[in-house]
């Protein structure tokens, strides 16, 4: 294809994003300078409000993924990802209603400490290594993206873009810690909506208005969006979507460190819920976005393809094709499209090298040295953001042989998020699960998960399943371009068509109820857990909205875990003398440190906050 050069102006907005990312990582660094401690650095001090949280979960998850990948997803299958919205709006309840209450009431800072309280070292330390390596190959993905959207719309070299973001992301992360990645992740939020709206209107402007872009996608059958078709197989239905992607996106939502890790920052637990709630909408707002950017995308292009028709090489060079296209005679725009996508990966990037860095510093750097003193403790942390900054910038280079990009994404998050939240979901619904059958259901799902989905990778799916919505060519210049011809599907084994055929949404939910299974019958064949022995802020009882009717069936169903011994408040003053013999660490309780760390509860706002915490800090 012709590359488009950037003008002046387009070089300076562009420039613009990463000057003043690196600046708040700068100004952060001044100013806690003299809060020299890794608990500031890792978790912003537990004072965060939820407005700035809350635009952090949206950028760091709405990243160039979506920005380049969700529009030519549209443009190829159809607005059926906008059913989306539900699977969004399933995850954040159940995050702000099941998980979050354990991790923020429970005090502690990666959540993988949870298992350890929960289970024992063993699951904790398992846990922790799928997430840095589920990490570092999406981040991978993330970096890759907008580096291939720049590098097709400017001509710059692409490994070149790859390592500039991996560099401003980890400066900024490194100099200026939580509260840096979420202030810049604010910043990039406003920049990604900026960018979608440029687009939106003067794309919508050239397809001839808003009404012309509805009337042109019905006739190419692009708002078909509900297929209630039960077929696994098929990609995207109202069921893959909304089953499969509530799965998939509660992987990454409501287990995944780099979220809980924001919301256990906020100064209340009303503030974490409020955060999270306030991020649905933003999560509509980009995906209404990405949506209406795809279908005014394919009525521009709807009588010649720059896909099939051979002008661009892959479905995600579309957008910033397109962008180019639109924006021709407008310098700067490019730019801020260009600096909107990578706004999205430098927020993505800079969460991910953060909560990596704190999983690492609480789950084994402090487990093998606790008595670091706080000076020696930042000066890891830092050195801990830059070792993994390197990493995830290398695992770009692999990225390149992934596909499309939201595909690729998803798919990494479904194989490691889907056993990660069957092992969190054994750990705080199900009391009687034991760490056997909370290790043995991980390995389960992991199997499972990554069984299907290595398969799918040999054996892609067939084309009836998988292949687009027509595309016209009729209308464009002769060139070298081939007719788009499904792949030869011979040599396949049987299971090839339905195992590893299944949607990559469904990737998680095989992991995470394989898991689930698992874990539930090994308990029982080695002897359940006594609920006894297990604190009743470790489980949600859940229970609780199905028996409400009966206090015997309710009691019977918390496997002697001691829900009604007295408030929640009088749970946190009892938990100090649980189990007293023990040293630093509780098999299945709370370390005597988060014990002492425990969110205070405000009987007033009925919430849990880290006062509690502060006053005891500053003793």
């Amino acid at each position: 294809m012709e590359v488009k050069n950037f003008a002046a102006w387009d070089y300076v907005v562009f420039a613009a994003l990463f000057i003043i990312s690196s600046g708040i990582g700068v100004f952060f660094a001044i100013k806690e300078r003299k809060k020299a401690t890794s608990r500031e650095f890792l978790v912003g001090g537990r004072q965060m409000s939820c407005g700035p949280v809350a635009l952090s979960l949206t950028a760091s998850f709405m990243s160039a993924v979506t920005v380049l990948g969700a529009p030519s997803e549209v443009y190829r299958f159809g607005a059926s990802f906008t059913l989306f919205f539900i699977a969004y709006t399933f995850v954040i309840i159940f995050t702000s209603e099941l998980f979050l209450p354990v991790f923020y009431r429970s005090g502690i800072t990666s959540t993988y400490e949870y298992l350890q309280l929960r289970f024992n070292k063993g699951v904790r330390y398992a846990a922790t290594v799928i997430y840095i390596v589920q990490t570092i190959l999406y981040t991978g993905v993330v970096v890759y993206a907008p580096a291939l959207a720049l590098n097709q719309v400017t001509g710059f070299d692409l490994w070149g873009s790859v390592f500039a973001t991996g560099i401003v992301c980890t400066f900024y992360c490194t100099l200026g810690g939580l509260k840096a990645v979420v202030w810049t992740d604010a910043f990039q939020m406003v920049v990604m909506i900026v960018g979608f709206l440029t687009v939106l209107i003067q794309g919508s402007a050239q397809a001839g208005g808003f009404h012309n872009v509805l009337e042109q996608s019905t006739n190419g059958s692009r708002l078909h969006i509900i297929d209630f078709d039960v077929d696994p197989l098929r990609r995207h239905t109202f069921w893959t979507i909304s089953v499969g992607g509530t799965f998939t996106w509660l992987g990454i939502y409501g287990v995944n460190q780099s979220t809980i890790q924001r919301c256990i920052s906020c100064k209340t637990e009303k503030h974490a819920k409020l955060a999270l709630y306030f991020n649905l909408v933003g999560l509509w707002i980009i995906l209404v976005c990405a949506v209406f950017s795809g279908l005014i995308m394919y009525v521009y292009f709807k009588d010649c393809d720059p896909w099939t028709s051979g002008i661009i090489s892959a479905p995600d060079q579309l957008m910033p094709y397109f962008v180019m296209e639109i924006f021709a005679t407008m310098p700067g725009l490019p730019g801020l499209f260009v600096a909107c996508a990578f706004s999205g990966t430098l927020s993505t990037v800079a969460a991910s090298i953060n909560a990596l860095a704190t999983v690492t510093f609480e789950d084994f750097v402090k487990s093998c040295f606790p008595h670091l003193s706080d000076k020696l403790s930042t000066w890891i942390s830092k050195g801990l953001c830059i070792l993994f900054g390197v990493m995830c910038t290398s695992m770009a280079v692999a990225a390149s042989f992934m596909g499309s990009v939201v595909q690729a994404a998803l798919s990494i998050h479904g194989m490691c998020g889907g056993p990660m939240l069957g092992l969190f979901t054994l750990g705080i619904v199900f009391p009687f699960v034991n760490w056997k059958g909370a290790l043995g259901g991980l390995l389960t799902g992991i199997t499972l998960a990554f069984w299907v989905a290595i398969g799918a990778f040999i054996y892609p799916a067939p084309a009836s399943k998988t292949w687009p919505l027509p595309l016209s060519t009729n209308q464009c210049v002769p060139s070298n371009a081939t007719e788009l011809v499904p792949p030869a599907l011979s040599s396949r084994p049987a299971i090839a068509d339905s195992w590893y055929s299944i949607s990559y949404l469904y990737y998680s939910a095989v992991g995470c109820l394989g898991c689930i299974a698992a874990g539930v019958i090994i308990s029982f064949l080695t002897g359940h857990q006594s609920g006894k022995d297990i604190q009743p802020m470790l489980i949600r009882p859940v229970c609780n909205l199905f028996c409400f009717w009966s206090k015997e069936y309710k009691t019977l169903c918390w496997c002697g875990v001691q829900h009604d011994r007295g408030t929640e408040q009088e749970t946190l003053e009892n938990a100090s003398t649980w189990k007293q013999g023990t040293e630093s660490v509780l098999q299945n309780g709370l370390r005597r440190e988060s014990l002492v760390h425990s969110p205070g509860y405000d009987p007033k706002d009925k919430s849990y906050d880290n006062v509690a915490f502060e006053k005891i800090t500053h003793f």
